[in-house]
């Protein structure tokens, strides 16, 4: 048989209910992290085609930026939109036989709060591993995917992004010092429609750095302010509480739950939400929401309102009259993926 000429890899983003930020050291070394996520029908791609040189071909379809090099000189750093390529590539090297041009897109603007960075070196990691013919599970690629993006790059944050993307679907994670378990929260197909139909996804027209905020919130735990530290602790009780309402199918627990989760997050740091977010929130739960937050770090990219269906009008109405977009959307089931054309 021909060799493929093309291989593709994608994994989905995901949206935090409850948890995040108890997922970062130095909290989870302490204490443990507990995350409910659920991946979405948004993604993050990539593209390879193999060379017959050695020559490695990074190209951004976002930015349009591009770099090049051989795998006999592979640079140090590279620098834009090319550092995860980059960093992944490096990681791998050693497994790549021949040369390759490499292209990225994603589904969502950067600074999202989808976890698309995470889940772009998922999916990177997912398309080396498929052109290089080495076999891993979603556990040892989500593992990899952290240690490039967390101990060789030094991008700061956690581990549930590389996980939900590695895995997919709804799932309940544990993360206990350098341990971690998934743990898959299985609803029916009639729930996850009715979740679909209570939930409005909406960007709110502002990206954020997420490193800053979760740098500030390391610090708040580590200087032992107490307000932040008791947010964390509530956070990642609402998590299990959160898991608990979806597998019972109690959604209108789960919507709000939702609030109060956001209301815990905002005290874990000052950067999570702003006058602009507050207001945007508080016109949206006026309008019927009955809970919410900002998904990811914090501080704009997307948020979610879970409302009844007869308030759904009015949510997304209030939304968009506070300059935010409201963005179809669908769960996903399936993680990462790869194939050949």
């Amino acid at each position: 048989m021909a060799e493929p000429t093309v291989i593709r890899a994608r994994a989905p983003l995901r949206i935090s209910f409850g948890g995040g930020g108890t997922d970062v050291a130095p909290y989870v070394l302490e204490r443990g992290g507990r995350v409910m996520n659920a991946t979405i029908n948004r993604y993050a791609y990539v593209t390879i085609k193999p060379r017959a040189d050695r020559r490695v071909v990074l190209r951004s379809l976002d930015y349009e930026e591009s770099t090049e090099y051989t795998l006999d000189d592979i640079p140090e750093t590279e620098s834009g939109s090319l550092v995860l390529a980059h960093g992944v590539v490096k990681r791998c090297a050693g497994l790549l036989k021949q040369g390759l041009e490499l292209y990225t897109h994603v589904d969502c603007p950067p600074g999202s709060g989808l976890g698309s960075s995470s889940t772009l070196v998922v999916a990177l990691i997912g398309a080396v591993l498929r052109f290089a013919r080495e076999l891993r599970s979603p556990h040892e690629i989500a593992q990899l995917a952290f240690d490039v993006e967390r101990v060789d790059l030094a991008i700061s944050g956690g581990k549930q992004d590389q996980f939900a993307a590695a895995y997919g679907g709804f799932n309940f994670l544990e993360f206990d010092g350098g341990d971690t378990r998934v743990l898959p929260v299985q609803l029916t197909d009639q729930g996850i429609a009715e979740l679909e139909y209570s939930l409005v996804l909406a960007y709110t027209g502002t990206s954020r750095a997420s490193s800053q905020i979760i740098k500030d919130q390391m610090r708040n735990f580590e200087e032992q302010e107490a307000d932040a530290v008791s947010a964390m602790d509530e956070t990642r009780a609402i998590a299990f509480r959160m898991r608990e309402a979806l597998e019972s199918g109690a959604f209108e627990e789960f919507g709000s739950l939702l609030n109060e989760a956001w209301s815990a997050k905002k005290r874990m740091s000052h950067r999570i939400s702003s006058p602009e977010i507050d207001s945007m929130y508080d016109a949206a739960r006026a309008a019927g929401a009955m809970g919410g937050k900002i998904s990811g770090a914090g501080g704009g990219g997307f948020a979610f309102f879970f409302c009844g269906f007869d308030h759904r009008e009015a949510v997304e109405m209030a939304l968009r009259e506070h300059g935010a977009a409201v963005v179809d959307f669908g769960f996903c089931t399936r993680g990462l993926q790869t194939w050949t054309r």
